[in-house]
């Protein structure tokens, strides 16, 4: 019985280049989904004309969402709570920046509420965010 087409010879080594492309296109997968689901607390933003953003890397976001909820970079907070740990950040750096994200829908009374936590805390680096205008 001649058995040369089904001879099965050892392999030296193993033929790793499909284990590494999938390997490659998983992290490539996570990177990718990691990056577009870590963007913070959505919202309904108002419009405003074509300016450049300001914003500067260690800034502080402050968004209030279309319930009235407060939130101190993507973590809900109360008022008070808020004007502790923005004292804190105050501390250690008396400059940092920050942005006011608020939800179209609100009162206009609860943005009020944080910006004269702002005053109060002395906090002059601030913006308000909104979408472009489209035109």
């Amino acid at each position: 019985m001649r058995r040369d087409l089904f001879d099965l010879q050892g392999f030296d080594e193993i033929n790793v280049t499909p284990l590494l492309d999938l390997a490659w296109t998983l992290l490539v997968v996570f990177i990718i989904a990691v990056t577009a689901s870590i963007q913070g607390i959505k919202v309904n933003l108002p419009k405003a004309s074509n300016t450049p953003s300001l914003v500067k890397p260690k800034t502080k976001a402050i968004t209030i969402d279309a319930s009235g909820q407060f939130y101190l970079d993507a973590y809900p907070v109360t008022l008070a709570e808020m004007e502790t740990r923005l004292r804190q950040y105050k501390a250690v750096d008396p400059d940092f920046p920050v942005v006011i994200k608020g939800d179209a829908k609100i009162y206009y009374e609860k943005v009020v509420d944080v910006l004269d936590l702002m005053q109060r805390l002395e906090i002059t680096q601030m913006g308000l965010v909104t979408q472009r205008l489209v035109k």
